[in-house]
């Protein structure tokens, strides 16, 4: 397969309505097998870091997650949110005119991902031994609920299924409470973003080789690797660490209290900010209280000092309170509502929320702009335009494809 160029490929590099924003992917091309949540995660980081990706996608029906409300104008704006600036091309891979358009998309690919259970691409005869033998440089990213090996790999996954054998939700919620699941798919889009990570390691390792590679991302596998010190404590302690509502486990005071009108979070991570919480708070005397001297005596006393520190915070209103502990450099915030933290002028100096396309409010509150989340990665040498590529039509873009793989260029 012959080396992408960066001079070579077509590009809508510029962050208007078109394709991705220029980054230091651009020229990389990403065919993309992968629907619903976690590998279209995946291409969206790769795509805002200026990757092309084709998506594709079965003819008539497309990804799954077209169907998913609530919609904007008769679009998925679940679908939107996460395939902004990508292109689409239906192909049934059991077709043998669409699988020579797909052949002729592979020779031209760095990466081909997908997200089926393992076995399903080797059945099609796209498995990743097969691929490497007729491209030894594309890189092959597989995002699956159990992985390419194990007892399991064969078997359906959705984000609530690793959620709940991942161990997460175990630790999710108030003690004795009914099972609670994380407010977001935090199963897909770990597994999505350790894609991507692995996508961008096999890119340098290639560049340095000559050679791609296979990254093999399990759901489940990403569940564990994010349960970080409940694993550490485990194996330490012996105990089975189970929910503790927004208590930290390990350091104390680092959570939610309630004030006079709602809550407030406060994280005073270390001895020096909990002296200057105590002090902050016009109780200095708590820092010298033996029971809160430390944080390990602070954390086996924790209720005892949320006893104590609400019957301070409860005099006054949250708003209060948080000048009083911003001013004494104590980290503390209030606990926003999803409009709260969209609305915040912190999250939209950062460039979070960017509009789709090209579409402008029309005034009427009929046809609004569709605003989803920016991206997070901020690099110097490219700009994070406030606009990004609106979400492909199903198959919208054949004609253009099939013109760029006649081009040769």
């Amino acid at each position: 397969m012959a080396a992408p160029s960066r001079e070579t490929q077509p590009s809508s590099a510029s962050g208007g309505a078109g394709g991705p924003p220029a980054g230091p992917l651009s020229g990389i091309v990403v065919v993309d097998l992968s629907r619903v949540l976690a590998g279209p995660y995946c291409s969206m980081v790769l795509s805002d870091l200026g990757a092309r990706v084709i998506k594709v996608e079965i003819p008539g029906q497309g990804d799954d997650a077209r169907t998913y409300g609530p919609f904007v104008d008769g679009r998925s704006a679940y679908f939107a949110s996460i395939n902004r600036g990508k292109e689409s091309i239906a192909l049934d891979l059991k077709s043998a005119d669409d699988r020579a358009i797909f052949d002729r998309l592979l020779d031209r690919a760095d990466v081909v991902m997908e997200n089926y259970r393992a076995g399903t691409m080797e059945r099609l005869g796209y498995g990743w031994e097969r691929l490497h033998a007729r491209f030894p440089r594309l890189i092959y990213a597989a995002t699956s609920g159990f992985g390419h090996t194990g007892p399991y790999r064969e078997r359906p996954a959705y984000d609530m299924v690793v959620q709940g054998m991942g161990g997460i939700m175990s630790l999710t919620g108030q003690p004795g409470g009914e099972p609670t699941r994380v407010g977001t798919s935090v199963g897909d889009i770990t597994a999505g973003l350790f894609t991507a990570i692995g996508i961008n390691a096999a890119l340098f390792h290639r560049a340095a080789t000559g050679q791609g590679m296979m990254v093999d991302v399990a759901m489940l596998d990403s569940q564990v690797a994010i349960l970080e010190n409940a694993i550490a404590r485990y194996f330490a302690t012996g105990v089975t660490p189970g929910p503790l509502g927004t208590r930290h486990p390990s350091i104390t005071p680092f959570e939610a209290f309630e004030t006079g009108d709602g809550w407030l979070i406060i994280a005073a991570g270390n001895n020096q900010l909990f002296r200057r919480l105590a002090g902050a708070l016009g109780h200095p005397a708590l820092a010298e209280d033996a029971r809160f001297a430390d944080n390990d005596a602070r954390t086996a006393h924790a209720d005892d000092l949320k006893a104590a520190l609400e019957v301070i915070l409860k005099t006054a209103d949250t708003t209060h309170w948080l000048g009083v502990l911003s001013e004494a450099g104590v980290p503390a915030s209030p606990i926003n509502t999803v409009a709260d933290t969209l609305a915040d002028r912190q999250v939209l100096a950062r460039n979070m929320v960017v509009g789709l396309g090209d579409n402008r409010d029309s005034g009427d509150g009929l046809h609004p702009v569709l605003k989803v989340a920016g991206n997070p990665i901020k690099l110097s040498a490219f700009a994070d335009p406030d606009r990004r590529g609106a979400p492909p039509e199903l198959d919208g873009d054949r004609q253009a494809i099939l013109a760029w793989l006649d081009s040769g260029a």
